[in-house]
């Protein structure tokens, strides 16, 4: 054994021991959060890893700055077997993968064709973080000082492997015939005398090893661990529908979780979320609340819990005294996120499907309102009105549960209640709006006279109905959501059903994948997949006499498509009924921008910024559309204020699909 051997292994022994007491060190922390289990389905998992992660997929949604990454990204998958020769070398001179024969030149070609992509890639990344300047990445000047020595050390490991590669024809002549196949650092190897090739190659390949074992021990302390951190945090993602997975909670006891005020109320996996975010600015650059002025940015909540995890964690896994000042500073507070900053999202998951690394912004926004709501008490004052409606009257506005059915009057046939029927093949559920909201109401009537045409064997629950609990899931008012939950389940259990058909998308997304917590595990339909259905089976019939002729736009309401992933079942419906144009927003399907009304917004003014629903009304009426379609109640109503507002309401109409479909059906 050489010399150069033994200095290796001492180094190479030194920089992984020090890398496992980082990883170890950071586990320490993570385990202070609370239990989760994200290690179910394997087998899906492994599918998102190999599509999100390996394939790049959501990097690739934004072309440029994701072509340039995803070179950067798969290089470095290819260029492994350049570390491990290199590695293996350390521990014995002689090694070369020529030793494989002719499968070595495919290494040796990819590792010179994907060297040079990641080479161009960096000087991008440069040119575009430093002269194009794109807002969502431009952070402090420790941020970019770290992103550059990233990319300076990426472009080390990259030149010197290029040099060993031009000169390690003359340490192992015997295999130059292999080495040809490096077709790129080839043309440099003239440049070396026979002399001096051998010199250079050591000094190159000392050069290599060095900055991987530097950059591996760097990025611990850097903002940039992520490179270490992003395949698993894809491998830890929620599998199916993003929901709030709470389970059922005594509130009697000492131990009940009342919401997340500091890092040690986190889940495990929302503080690794903070050491997987790639800082890249994605979330907070589709954030219908930041780009109206709002002072939400996704980035910073991801990167304040990082922080924060970073600041008291050591003091928590050391069990010493935390001192005031540090104790003081807890993650809610003016010194990280700011209630401001809470209250402003929507939880439309806009943020979470542009993450490239599957980060799930929502889910801990939720928890610190629930420590705002049921810690502080510590809320805007609408909500007062708001919680105090839900709890005495099982619905958000100030009306009589005794009105439930007020929405059947005017309808030709009566509406069948569920305590008179006992058993049925459809539950309706009308919802809050769909029962109280005045113009909602005759999408209600348009759904029952469709179902009584189509002759579904349906019935509603009436007076019995009570709100899902949705908007107080997201207000943070757990106690009171769980409260309506259950007893819209035991509600449900007194009758014999086979689906429950919805128009509400929140009503979709609540009683569909957040009931099943709560013993409520139903079959849960949209009105657009059942009307969609039921049209098919020709039980309500087009009549191309009566199709609409006019121009469409259709907004994506976000609890139907981000949530649950229906896009095109309305559009189906549009195009089923109208003779004329459907036309497409900028922002649409998975990118469409939010109405401004979920996560509880419904029930708050907005008194910062431009308004959401403005915003997203200006871009469907830039389209000259003589109707804007919606799937949602919330949607309608933020839509056919924001037409009325900008004075657009005389020539465009705001309607859900059911009352177009009904206006074209015989």
């Amino acid at each position: 054994m050489h010399l150069q051997n033994i200095v290796f292994i001492v180094l190479f022994l030194a920089a992984f021991s020090l890398f496992t007491y980082n990883l170890l060190r950071i586990r320490s922390y993570l385990v202070l959060g609370r239990g989760e289990n994200r290690f179910s389905q394997a087998g899906n998992r492994i599918l998102k890893v190999l599509g999100v992660g390996i394939g790049q997929s959501k990097i690739l949604r934004d072309p440029a700055a994701g072509i340039m990454h995803a070179f950067i990204f798969w290089g470095f998958m290819v260029l492994i077997t350049a570390v491990l020769e290199a590695f293996i070398q350390g521990f014995y001179s002689g090694f070369s993968l020529a030793m494989l024969g002719s499968i070595s030149m495919v290494f040796f070609a990819s590792q010179d064709i994907f060297g040079s992509l990641v080479i161009l890639a960096v000087l991008y990344a440069l040119y575009r973080r430093f002269i194009v300047k794109p807002k969502r990445l431009q952070g402090d000047g420790g941020t970019n000082a770290d992103a550059v020595f990233i990319l300076m050390l990426i472009m080390g490991v990259m030149l010197t492997m290029f040099g060993v590669n031009a000169t390690k024809s003359f340490v192992h002549p015997e295999n130059a015939s292999y080495y040809k196949a490096h077709f790129i650092a080839s043309q440099i190897t003239p440049l070396f005398s026979t002399t001096s090739a051998v010199t250079f190659y050591n000094i190159f390949w000392w050069g290599h090893i060095l900055i991987i074992l530097t950059f591996m021990n760097y990025l611990p302390y850097s903002k940039h661990f992520h490179i270490v951190t992003s395949l698993p945090n894809v491998y830890l993602a929620k599998i199916g529908p993003q929901t709030l997975d709470t389970e059922e909670i005594n509130f009697e006891s000492e131990n009940v979780f009342l919401g997340a005020g500091d890092i040690e109320q986190l889940t495990w996996k929302e503080m690794f979320d903070g050491y997987a975010c790639t800082e890249c600015g994605r979330c907070t650059s589709v954030c219908p609340a930041n780009l109206t002025g709002k002072p939400l940015s996704p980035r910073k909540i991801i990167m304040d819990i990082r922080e924060r995890t970073s600041e008291k964690a050591p003091l928590l896994v050391n069990r010493g005294e935390i001192p005031a000042d540090v104790e003081s500073r807890k993650l809610v507070s003016e010194h990280y996120i700011t209630d401001e900053e809470l209250w402003a999202c929507t939880s439309c998951m806009a943020c979470v499907q542009e993450c490239p690394v599957n980060i799930e912004h929502v889910n801990p926004i939720v928890d610190m309102r629930r420590f705002l709501v049921q810690s502080e008490s510590r809320f805007p004052d609408e909500l007062m009105t708001v919680f105090g409606n839900m709890e005495n009257n099982g619905a958000p506005w100030a009306y009589p549960q005794s009105d439930r059915l007020r929405w059947t009057v005017g309808l030709d046939a009566a509406v069948p209640v569920a305590a008179e029927k006992q058993e049925f093949d459809v539950l309706y559920w009308v919802g809050c709006a769909g029962s109280f909201d005045a113009r909602y109401q005759n999408v209600s009537r348009s759904v029952a006279t469709l179902l009584d045409k189509a002759k579904v064997n349906y019935a509603v629950l009436g007076t019995e109905e009570k709100c899902n609990g949705d908007s107080a899931r997201r207000l943070g008012n757990e106690f009171l959501a769980q409260m309506m939950i259950k007893e819209n389940v035991e509600t449900m259990k007194k009758y014999k059903f086979g689906k429950i058909l919805v128009s509400c998308p929140h009503c979709l997304q609540t009683i569909g994948n957040e009931y099943k917590a709560f013993g409520g595990d139903y079959e849960v339909m949209h009105h657009s997949e059942f009307l969609g259905e039921l049209i098919q089976q020709n039980r309500i019939v087009i009549d191309d006499t009566k199709k609409i002729d006019k121009k469409i736009t259709y907004h994506d309401s976000c609890y139907l498509g981000r949530y649950n992933d229906i896009y095109e079942e309305p559009r189906k419906l549009i195009e089923d009924v109208n003779k004329g144009e459907l036309v497409e927003m900028k922002r649409s399907k998975d990118r469409g921008l939010c109405c401004g009304a979920g996560g509880g917004r419904m029930w708050m003014e907005e008194k910062v910024g431009k308004k959401v629903n403005i915003e997203r009304t200006e871009e469907a009426l830039s389209l000259e559309p003589d109707v804007i379609s919606t799937a949602c109640p919330f949607c309608m109503t933020m839509l056919t204020d924001g037409v009325k507002e900008i004075g657009r309401a005389e020539n465009v109409k705001v309607k859900d699909f059911a009352e177009l479909v009904l206006e074209s059906s015989r």
